[in-house]
């Protein structure tokens, strides 16, 4: 290590640790001033309804899983030096993709029918990354704004599938497919751990968290195992370089693009199959941007990802048990406390990494 360097743990851990802190410091003072509420209280309440109890347990993972997902998707592009703004409607197109398989595959039992989905998902949310991926490596179009744009013009999509095709006759209401078959439901993670003689009653977690800890450990070895991750991480970090040794941008750009739609199209796995198990309109909820500051906090490195998706998990979690106990909160409360989380982890990332890097080198910052 250079002396303008930190350790690699304490630039991946204790970094963003102390980023979180100063978000919770700045968040109890919102809520001390705006609502008059002591922060502490409020920080064991939240606490309290993420982890104080198995059906907290179990919403805060099925909230991770999802995070999860969506988290893998933006870091790798991100490793490619992609921004991938679309995962989120990467994410609804690939429902589609989920509803055609599921209601197609009534009757077949679960162990075959849910790899199948699963591809059908990957299938339907590559495909929606590809025509941005290409417009990037072909075209030179920034693949911020084309993201950004095919996020509307998927919501639209999803939109006419449901009320056009995939809403059964005779229906009124909330638009929404037929109701998946029964074959199709995910297990319950409780169910799963039953099989090993655990007893729990997790209430919402189901088996799309063990998928998403594998697609974790799937992209770690893809990216820093493999000639493919290697050519990715090359290219995201100087694509002259890249260009010297023989490897193609444009082609990585598409790969990466590719694999990025196939992990957001994996959240619906967790929301459609193990929750809602039909279709509806908008059913990630926005998840695909939680993911982008999910992965800067994750430092783009699938571990660090697993951990910040439990982060958000417990702060959703936690804050509609907040809400539920405390009627002066609401939902914007909840979001202005994960806006600071993303604020001090994101935007202000190396804020106090200069005086971070002067602690360990044994100096005073510069300027000090």
């Amino acid at each position: 290590m250079s002396g303008t360097e930190l350790p690699r743990w304490a630039d991946v851990i204790l970094l963003p640790l102390i980023n979180v802190a100063l978000a919770f410091i700045a968040s109890g003072l919102v809520i001390y001033l705006v609502v008059g509420t002591n922060p502490l209280d409020v920080g064991a309440t939240m606490i309290k309804g993420a982890f104080g109890s198995p059906r907290g347990i179990g919403y805060t993972l099925y909230y991770a899983t999802t995070f999860i997902f969506a988290g893998l998707a933006v870091a790798v592009a991100f490793h490619a030096g992609l921004f991938n703004i679309g995962a989120d409607g990467q994410g609804q197109v690939a429902g589609i993709g989920i509803t055609l398989a599921c209601l197609h595959l009534g009757g077949v039992p679960l162990i075959l029918s849910l790899p199948l989905v699963m591809l059908a998902a990957m299938a339907f949310g590559a495909a929606w990354a590809f025509i941005p991926a290409y417009l990037q490596a072909k075209r030179d179009s920034h693949i911020v704004i084309t993201t950004i744009m095919f996020n509307f013009i998927g919501a639209a999509l999803v939109q006419y599938a449901i009320v056009r095709h995939l809403m059964p006759l005779g229906s009124g209401g909330e638009p929404k497919s037929a109701p998946y078959p029964a074959e199709t439901f995910l297990p319950t993670l409780s169910d799963f751990l039953g099989l090993f003689g655990f007893t729990t009653r997790l209430a919402g977690a189901n088996i799309a968290f063990l998928i998403a800890l594998a697609a974790a450990v799937a992209i770690w070895a893809l990216i820093w195992k493999s000639r493919l991750g290697y050519a990715i991480r090359t290219v995201g970090h100087n694509q002259v370089a890249a260009i010297y040794g023989g490897i193609s941008p444009a082609r990585v750009i598409i790969i990466a693009m590719l694999i990025s739609g196939a992990l957001s199209g994996l959240m619906g796995i967790n929301i459609l199959m193990g929750n809602q198990h039909k279709m509806i309109i908008n059913y990630t909820a926005e998840a695909g941007f939680v993911g982008i500051a999910v992965s800067l906090m994750g430092r783009s490195h699938p571990f660090g990802i697993v951990l910040a998706s439990l982060l958000f998990g417990a702060l959703i979690q936690g804050g509609q048990e907040l809400t539920f106990v405390n009627k002066v909160f609401n939902r914007d409360l909840i979001t202005v406390v994960q806006g600071l989380v993303i604020l001090f982890v994101g935007a202000l990332e190396y804020l106090f990494k200069p005086q971070l890097t002067a602690l360990f080198a044994g100096r005073k910052p510069a300027g000090a």
